[in-house]
């Protein structure tokens, strides 16, 4: 089976399951509407509602994966907190029963960052940390400089159970599944790292994690702004 191949037979896999879902469901509630009851009838719209979102967020990564992101990328000057804060907002909200702390350098500079990218960013670590960790545990993002001179730092530390050996060297492949109790009751369709860490590189940037028993911290190095070297652009 050729690369293409297998990734149509994946899609295909993946599609099928929501689809199959909504189908049913919705099957069911016009076949038996008047036997069934209010509270399921609500039941059985969430559901059709869950599957649904989940297959637009499907349809949209696998967009995102065929189509390339390269010529949709653009890089200017931003303040990273202010960038960050509205995702903060909208994770808040969806998982209210996670606690989502901060730590940001105050005398770190702007970064060199596509906005709207560098926020799918951070929505995927950091739903992803909320996702595989459990109720009442802490989700820490902090910032700072990075070990790489003219580089940003930005972490995003779950208490979570963290990522097997076995399973580290697949966690940005595509279509990759993590497999421990979390990550089974939890939908997926293993594009959201692997998206991630192509959109990092398109910033030239690099992305990395280490896990254990404990939780798992993914760090983001993206370039900071340079002053000096817009004005070398610009005279170019």
């Amino acid at each position: 089976m050729t690369k293409q191949e297998d990734f149509v037979a994946t899609v295909s896999h993946e599609l099928r399951t929501p689809l199959t879902s909504i189908r049913g469901f919705a099957q069911t509630m016009l076949a038996s509407w008047d036997k069934i009851n209010d509270d399921d009838k609500k039941k059985f719209l969430k559901i059709i509602e869950d599957q649904s979102n989940r297959l637009i967020g499907l349809v949209e990564n696998i967009l995102l994966v065929s189509s390339g992101t390269e010529d949709k990328v653009v890089l200017k000057k931003a303040d990273i907190k202010q960038a960050v804060e509205p995702v903060l907002r909208v994770i808040a909200q969806k998982y209210p029963n996670h606690i989502i702390k901060t730590c940001f350098n105050p005398k770190l500079p702007d970064g060199m960052i596509d906005v709207e990218r560098f926020q799918q960013i951070m929505t995927n670590l950091i739903e992803n940390a909320c996702k595989y960790s459990h109720e009442g545990t802490s989700v820490l993002i902090s910032t700072d400089f990075a070990d790489k001179e003219g580089y940003f730092s930005i972490k995003v530390a779950d208490e979570g159970v963290g990522i097997s050996e076995k399973d580290k060297n697949r966690v940005f492949e595509k279509f990759a599944r993590i497999d421990n109790p979390l990550t089974r009751s939890v939908q997926g369709n293993g594009l959201g790292l692997y998206i991630t860490k192509k959109l990092v590189e398109i910033m030239n940037g690099s992305i990395d994690f280490i896990s254990n028993n404990k939780g798992t911290v993914f760090e983001v190095k993206l370039p900071l702004y340079n002053p000096e070297e817009q004005i070398c652009s610009a005279a170019s």
